[in-house]
Order: structure tokens, then C-alpha cells, then sequence
């Protein structure tokens, strides 16, 4: 199993833009010292939740100043951008970065940040579908034509190609059961979570899906991954992790609910979200910690928990959310050594479904 981290760029009060952005940065960096496989920056626009525009930008910086970590996205809205200029930006990163770049990609589920961009979310699945395959064929062929009905194009040649063959690998935003069908007939791998409501029976359900699709449509059902975000922090104690990282988690949980759990909103076309909803508007700590979204504690416990859900789930890589809510950087950067150095060896080779 490889172990990731999710970065979200959020912004609590109290701290600069500059601040904040430093901070993501330099902790996205030590993650490779400290032993991570990866790192996810997450697109978010026009509120404190965050804002990252652009994970591009982000990880260019970072392949600057690292040499083995892999670079992906968690994730890259398809339908806020034209697919052409991300074939080009992600194939223009993996040659920076010698091959490092895993593209992940989805269609968001924030109403506020549709209406910014003036776009209807309910046209997001189609945007999505076609913008993927686009990119596909920007990376894998000289001469692209596409006749779409939110995109197209005619004999062009979209340079650069990126380093890796076929392509870099493609992680797909999943919550919906439709959405793991579609990740599987695709033939690309899937990035989910518990952490928004989904429960341990319906991301097992999920699992199972995506590798009957695959199978179905002539794909390895084993050579796909399935990438999982969990909220993980690690203290000395219990204690410790709980004083640190409940206040934190509500932050984020209280700063959700404004943009997702408002009465009578339409979240998105994700079912899934439903659920997300209600948990953002109703988020109790001790609820959120028994769940299967998230891990806090001492190594042990944490460890404990994580290999626990992926023999029954039977998940490929984890994503921990532990820069969460603003939570100073010299505590994450602990948080980060306890999991380096004491989770890490437990689950890397734990047992899957």
C-alpha cells in the first residue's frame, strides 16, 4: 500500500494568505523526507474552505525542490477548465518532474464555485465525460479531433506529450455507484473517501463495482487502484491527538456546512452527497471518530484502525488528511514523523479484502 497526503489551502482567520500558502508549500515538501509516496493539493475557489486555483502551480513548486515523491491532484476540476490546457499543464509538470504526475481528476460538488465559474452544475457529468477522454487523446495521439457537445477540435497536435506511456496515471473522483462503474469501464484507477458520509458497507459495494466493470469491459480488475482519504492524525497519546486535532476538524466541518449544507441548496448531482450534507450539519466529533473516515490517536490505535478497514474494504493506497482546519504546521509535521515512522511500517503490507 502507498501513503499519501491531501492538501486543501483552507484559510481560518487569523492568518495571511501568504501564511497559509507558505505553510501547504513547506509542508508538502517535508513530506518526502519524511517517507510519504505522494501528495494531493486540492482545487477549491472563493472561500476560506480553500483556494487553490490552480494544484498545477502548486506542484510545480514542489517538483522544484523534491526528486522521488509522486505529484497528483486531489483533484483538478474538469469542468471549471478547457481539457486541452490540462493535457498540456499536467504533460508539461510530468516532464518537469521526471515522470512523477498522477492526474487526479473530478467534477467538485461545491454550488458556490459552479456559480462563480457561471456554469450549471447539473451538465457537470457530460462536461466530465467528455473532457476526460479528451485529455486521453491529447496525451496518446499526433493529430486529435473531437466532436463533442462542450468541446471540440480539428487535426491538432497538442505538444508536449507527457513522459510517461501511455499517460500519466488517472485517478477518478468516485462516490456514486454510477461514477464507480463509469471509473471501471474507463480502465482508470479511483480516488474516495469516507470522510464525507459514506459509510464502510457502501465504499466495500463501491469496490467490488469498479473491479466488476473493469473486468467487463476487458480491463485487469486487480491492475486498477483504489485510493482512499481518511482524516488521520497521530500524537504521543490519545489525549494529545484529540486536544490537537478536534477543534480543527469542527473548523472545517462548521466552514463545510456554509457551502454545502445550506437548507434546501442543491449540493451536486452526486447522490453521495446527500449524506455529506447531513453530516456537515450535524458533524459531532466523537461520531466522526468512531466512523470509518477518520483515524486519530496513538500510532497504535491509528494503525489499528487503518489496516482494519482496508482488509474488509480491500483499498490500494491511503490519502491522509492531517493539515486540516488550519492546525499549526509544527503540529502537522509531528503528526507527519508519527505516521512516517510508526504507522507506515504497520499497514504498508496490510492484508487487503
Amino acid at each position: 500500500m502507498q501513503v499519501g497526503m491531501l492538501h486543501l489551502f483552507e484559510n481560518p482567520a487569523g492568518r495571511t494568505e501568504q501564511e497559509c500558502v507558505r505553510e501547504q508549500l513547506n509542508i508538502m515538501c517535508a513530506a518526502e523526507d519524511l517517507g510519504f509516496d505522494h501528495i494531493w493539493p486540492a482545487e477549491h475557489h472563493f472561500t476560506e474552505y480553500g483556494y487553490l486555483g490552480s494544484p498545477m502551480v502548486g506542484l510545480a513548486y514542489v517538483a522544484a525542490r523534491t526528486k522521488r515523491i509522486k505529484l497528483a491532484q486531489g483533484i483538478v476540476v474538469l469542468p471549471f477548465h478547457n481539457p486541452i490546457r490540462v493535457a498540456e499543464d499536467i504533460a508539461l509538470l510530468d516532464l518537469m518532474s521526471d515522470g512523477r504526475v498522477m492526474f487526479g481528476v473530478g467534477r467538485g460538488y461545491q454550488p458556490g464555485e459552479y456559480k462563480g465559474f457561471n456554469l450549471d452544475q447539473s451538465k457537470s457529468r457530460e462536461m466530465f465525460d467528455e473532457g476526460i477522454r479528451l485529455i486521453v487523446d491529447c496525451w496518446t495521439k499526433e493529430s486529435v479531433t473531437f466532436k463533442g457537445k462542450y468541446y471540440q477540435c480539428e487535426d491538432i497536435c497538442v505538444r508536449p506529450k507527457p513522459v510517461q506511456r501511455p499517460h500519466p496515471p488517472v485517478y477518478m473522483a468516485v462516490l456514486s455507484p454510477d461514477t464507480w462503474t463509469l471509473a471501471g469501464r474507463y480502465g482508470h484507477n479511483v480516488l474516495t473517501s469516507c470522510a464525507f458520509g459514506q459509510s464502510e458497507e457502501s465504499l466495500a459495494a463501491g469496490v467490488k463495482e469498479y473491479r466488476r466493470a473493469r473486468r467487463e469491459a476487458g480491463h485487469d480488475p486487480a491492475a486498477g487502484r483504489v485510493a482512499v482519504l481518511m482524516q488521520i492524525y497521530v500524537g504521543a497519546t490519545m489525549e494529545d491527538a484529540l486536544r490537537d486535532y478536534e477543534p480543527a476538524v469542527m473548523w472545517y466541518y462548521r466552514t463545510i456546512a456554509k457551502y454545502v449544507a445550506a437548507k434546501g441548496q442543491v449540493v451536486s448531482t452526486y447522490e453521495a452527497y446527500q449524506g455529506a450534507r447531513e453530516l456537515a450539519s450535524s458533524a459531532d466529533f466523537e461520531s466522526l471518530r468512531r466512523g470509518p473516515g477518520m483515524a486519530v490517536g496513538d500510532a497504535h490505535t491509528v494503525a489499528e484502525k487503518i489496516a482494519g478497514i482496508r482488509e474488509r474494504v480491500g483499498f490500494d493506497d491511503l490519502l491522509c488528511w492531517t493539515r486540516i482546519g488550519g492546525l499549526a504546521e509544527s503540529k502537522v509535521t509531528r503528526a507527519m514523523d508519527f505516521i512516517s515512522s510508526k504507522v507506515i511500517p504497520q499497514v504498508r503490507h496490510a492484508k487487503a479484502a
